[in-house]
């Protein structure tokens, strides 16, 4: 298969140039023009590579990738990185915020397939752009249960913060670091608030507002997307596609 034929599709389905990041989405390391087999991942990192050299994957799609907008030197671990990358032929493909929101395989459209919840609407203002996912339950849910759901089809040990109701009717969903984002769910009177990681800035806001937080895990959030676009690219381009599961604990 062509590395810049599946770039192309890529970068056209996922809107690659048109979504503002701080991440260098796309493209950052080539190979030699051929893929014969992809991996996909959350993280770039060296055992993310060790383990697309033991599958024999030239092609990695990861969601955090190793070049950011404040990147310039290839020095240090950043030279490692990508020399083990070049002598090995494995080309890096990545899509940060544009993963997030795609509306198909996005880490936030996808939750609600996963746990069979039917989201009402956009939720979390984000760069000028809603990301995540807004839902309200006929019957109302314990906080517990939730996390119980959570963990049983994400994977994980949620962690809770029970500073709101009892019974749960509105929920509020954003993946990764969406911490940042909890001040909205306060304002719009959201029973609960699930994203991915702890921030201890957030505590006091949130048992102050009396709100529900449960974390989910900025890791298991975000294998959603990654997972969704992996599966496109085996239907697609027809070609072996493997995910590499390595948890961070976070």
């Amino acid at each position: 298969m062509d590395l810049k034929e599946i770039c192309m599709y890529l970068d056209d389905v996922l809107k690659i140039n048109e979504i503002d990041d701080y991440s260098i989405n796309g493209l950052q390391v080539e190979n030699n023009g051929v893929v014969t087999k992809a991996a996909c991942a959350v993280d770039a990192s060296v055992e993310t590579f060790e383990k697309a050299i033991n599958i024999g994957a030239d092609f990695l799609l990861v969601h955090h990738g190793i070049l950011w907008k404040n990147d310039f030197r290839v020095t240090g671990n950043m030279y490692e990185r990508v020399k083990m990358l070049v002598d090995n032929n494995i080309s890096l493909y990545a899509a940060h915020l544009p993963l997030d929101i795609h509306p198909v395989f996005g880490n936030n459209s996808r939750i609600s397939d996963v746990l069979g919840w039917e989201s009402i609407e956009d939720f979390g203002k984000y760069h000028g752009m809603l990301i995540g996912k807004l839902f309200r339950f006929n019957k109302p849910k314990k906080i517990n249960e939730i996390a119980e759901e959570i963990k049983t089809k994400i994977g994980g040990e949620p962690v809770l913060w029970p500073f709101g109701k009892a019974e749960i009717k509105s929920v509020a969903y954003i993946s990764g670091g969406g911490i940042s984002m909890l001040n909205q769910a306060i304002e719009a009177d959201i029973d609960c608030f699930i994203t991915g990681e702890p921030a201890h800035s957030a505590f006091w806001l949130a048992k102050e507002a009396g709100i529900n937080v449960i974390f989910a895990g900025h890791y298991y959030t975000e294998t959603l997307g990654v997972k969704s676009i992996a599966k496109e690219l085996k239907n697609k381009f027809k070609i072996d596609t493997e995910f590499i599961e390595l948890p961070t604990g976070y």
